[in-house]
């Protein structure tokens, strides 16, 4: 039978404590490492909550600025129909005169005028007419050549939805406030009258020679 000393037994004493020790050590070590890796992941939470808070922010300036676009496009085109009532306006007791220079008696002017047939539909800012001739005639503000491709979609469709001119011979002419030089130039090119202003009055652009397209 072994026997353990007394020095023995403080020896294992002591090896149990050093090891309680060291464990304690590396447990508080481990405690250490997780408050610091919940302390991150606190700061990662807020900085995330702050992002968040950041970017509904930013969704709703991003909303009020939509509405805000929303308004002045309304707005925009409210003013730009009311400018291009304004021209219709202008150019209506305007065009008897006009048209009278360039040979063309006018003994009907008629405006706003609509049509529809056969599922199409027709509008025509102004109509002058004589027994010959019916001149419709798209009023804008800003003339673009997008307006002539649809005044001469427009002037297809007259005698098709307007029989009543169906013996007549169909004129374009086109009116604006503002109209850039390269945009009369491509109206003209497609046989279409361009009346704009000259100083106070309204004049036609085309000149002597030019031949206006039947339709």
């Amino acid at each position: 039978m072994t026997t353990v000393t007394r020095d023995e037994v403080w020896a294992l004493f002591r090896e149990v404590a050093r090891r309680f020790e060291e464990t304690d050590r590396q447990f508080m070590e481990t405690k250490r490492m997780f408050q610091d890796t919940d302390r991150k992941f606190q700061d990662t939470d807020r900085k995330f909550q702050d992002t968040d808070q950041q970017f509904q922010e930013i969704k709703l300036l991003f909303k009020e600025t939509q509405r805000e676009i929303k308004a002045v496009s309304e707005s925009v085109g409210r003013l730009s129909n009311r400018l291009g009532e304004f021209v219709e306006e202008a150019v209506r007791p305007s065009a008897v005169r006009l048209f009278k220079e360039r040979g063309i008696e006018v003994h009907e002017v008629h405006q706003n005028v609509v049509a529809k047939r056969h599922g199409e539909g027709l509008e025509i800012d102004l109509l002058v007419v004589n027994e010959q001739y019916a001149i419709a005639i798209e009023c804008k503000s800003n003339l673009g050549n997008e307006h002539i491709k649809d005044h001469i979609n427009r002037l297809e469709k007259i005698k098709r939805l307007i029989p009543t001119y169906s013996s007549k011979q169909i004129l374009g002419a086109v009116a604006g406030m503002v109209i850039p030089e390269n945009v009369a130039r491509y109206t003209m090119s497609q046989g279409l009258y361009v009346i704009g202003q000259n100083g106070d009055h309204l004049e036609l652009r085309n000149d002597e020679q030019f031949i206006a397209k039947v339709w």
